[in-house]
């Protein structure tokens, strides 16, 4: 069968990208080799969101007290949790069969392959090949668990994310090993249930890619809830023959032994590049990733590529956005290219954490000087109110034309505070905008005004 636009995986890149060809009126399949949806709805943002919000429950009724309240029981249900974060992914993979239904858009189910000749060969799990033809072939395949030569995992005692989302039992122990997004989350979900856990990290600080402010406020936290953190470490060799694991840990003062039930891998991702016709076609690949133009046009004439497999932050909003500019370029329309540097990040422990644009840190070094604002959630009403007076907003601006740098958030709630300065940003807003713009009062918003009031010498509430 002939298409205008055939897309080979269907996580938030893919599936987003389907739709939006059907509405562009291209005819339009999407292939998926497991449950649509891709490890995003299936094994990655949306179950540990829903794993995260139990964890948070269950941190209330712990101190249920502080906020005038007796609960007789504490007590986690791990199955029931674990049971409920998999049924909020089931629904959510329903609600992409019904787009894919309500656009008119063929979904193909089997493992996806590059043809010379414009052509994706299907094989289904019974084997079967099928060939299709497109005039437009986007690979949205996304990545897995990235594998470190001294920490392979066998799925049982050394695991990455997916199999933390669906262990059986509730361990006693575990060894986080790397505190990127993943790392944390985990970190901060087992502990909140009662896991001993430490975190190993090999550079500096935790949360490495985040503004220094933010990563030193999260280890205090982190330590404050009984996290162990080691930093400027690495595991250099892990022993499961006995009945759980022996960890070798190489820190700054010599190398150490830890004892864990369970060893999380949370070294980042690989993307899925293996097998799907690259090399026969004549796809360039660069360091592990697809080679594309600002488009996403691969080195192969309507062969595009987005996602995780193409340079980048390896996030599901940058996957969808790169997406759709893909679709409207091939269907005629001008979009802008990207912004790589108005991309915001979002990390869902507690406190929560969220950023956009350059650090204080790059941005002095890209020669920039500027101003800087910082506002504590222990001066908010609000926060006080909610019993969340952990973290700040920090805010960047270049000091000569007003421009908003970046911002970097940590505390309760501040994923849904991030889009206000993206959006700003893409305006073009200044400082002073930003001050001016009234804020509702009581909020945790009401703290990025403030932040900015600060950097200009304003600020009311500090």
């Amino acid at each position: 069968m002939n298409y205008d636009v055939i897309i080979i995986g269907s996580g938030p890149g893919g599936y987003v990208t389907a739709i939006r060809s059907a509405q562009l009126g291209l005819k339009t399949a999407i292939v998926e080799v497991e449950n649509l949806g891709g490890i995003c709805l299936n094994w990655g943002c949306i179950p540990t969101k829903a794993l995260l919000k139990s964890a948070q429950v269950f941190e209330y009724i712990k101190h249920a007290s502080d906020y005038g309240i007796k609960v007789n029981e504490e007590e986690a249900d791990f199955p029931a949790v674990i049971k409920r974060s998999r049924t909020v992914a089931d629904g959510m993979t329903k609600g992409v069969q019904f787009l894919m239904k309500k656009n008119k858009i063929d979904v193909i189910m089997g493992f996806g392959k590059l043809k010379k000749g414009n052509k994706v060969e299907v094989k289904d799990d019974k084997g079967k090949t099928t060939e299709y033809e497109a005039s437009h072939i986007i690979l949205a395949t996304g990545a897995r668990s990235r594998e470190l030569p001294n920490l392979k995992q066998d799925g049982k005692k050394i695991i990455g994310y997916r199999q933390a989302l669906a262990l059986e039992k509730l361990p006693q122990s575990m060894v986080v090993v790397g505190s990127g997004a993943i790392g944390v989350e985990f970190a901060y979900f087992y502990n909140s249930l009662g896991t001993k856990v430490t975190i190993v990290e090999y550079l500096d600080n935790i949360v490495p890619v985040e503004d220094e402010d933010v990563s030193k406020t999260l280890a205090k936290s982190f330590k404050k809830a009984g996290i162990e953190i080691m930093t400027g470490s690495e595991v250099t060799k892990v022993d499961t023959s006995g009945e759980g694991c022996k960890v070798e840990v190489k820190t700054k003062s010599g190398s150490q032994t830890l004892e864990a039930e369970i060893v999380l891998s949370a070294v980042g991702v690989s993307a899925n590049l293996e097998n799907i016709g690259l090399e026969e076609v004549g796809v360039k690949t660069e360091k592990g990733r697809v080679a594309v133009d600002e488009y996403y046009q691969t080195t192969v004439k309507g062969v595009y590529a987005i996602g995780d497999i193409v340079p980048g932050p390896a996030l599901a909003h940058v996957a969808s956005a790169e997406g759709i500019i893909c679709v409207e370029k091939i269907a005629g329309e001008n979009p802008a290219p990207l912004d790589y540097n108005n991309i915001p990040g979002c990390t869902y422990c507690q406190p929560e954490i969220a950023s956009v644009g350059y650090t204080e840190k790059a941005a002095r070094e890209a020669g920039y000087e500027i101003k800087v604002g910082k506002f504590p959630f222990s001066a908010s009403g609000k926060a006080k109110a909610a019993g969340h007076a952990d973290g700040f907003v920090k805010v960047i601006f270049d000091a000569k034309y007003g421009e908003w740098l970046g911002a970097h958030m940590i505390g309760s709630n501040v994923t849904e505070m991030i889009a206000e300065v993206v959006v700003a940003r893409k305006l073009e807003t200044t400082g002073h905008e930003i001050v001016k713009s009234v804020h509702p009062h009581p909020t945790m918003s009401e703290a990025t005004m403030e932040a900015a009031a600060d950097a200009y010498g304003e600020v009311i509430h500090l």
